[in-house]
């Protein structure tokens, strides 16, 4: 993870920790359930996502160096372009 996207993560799990917080006050209290059923399904869905997007940036991003540093090949350059769909 590059040092300027840090700040962007930083906010976006502070805000699914207040989320997550209000979740746990609301089904605490007993009123209103399904909302906090409902913000903790959000929270997990949302981050789940962002971790899978992450992890497919990644390995596009290496795929890309590999083909940079390799000599170009028919099988790689097909690879390539199937990942960074």
């Amino acid at each position: 993870m590059e040092l300027p996207s840090l700040r962007t993560w930083i906010i976006f799990y502070l805000i699914s920790f207040v989320m997550l917080l209000w979740a746990a006050f609301l089904s605490a209290q007993g009123v209103m359930l399904w909302v906090s059923f409902l913000l903790v399904i959000i929270v997990v869905g949302v981050n789940f996502w962002v971790v899978y997007a992450e992890i497919k940036r990644h390995a596009a991003r290496k795929a890309l160096q590999q083909y940079f540093v390799s000599g170009i090949n028919t099988e790689k350059k097909e690879t390539i372009e199937r990942v960074l769909k």
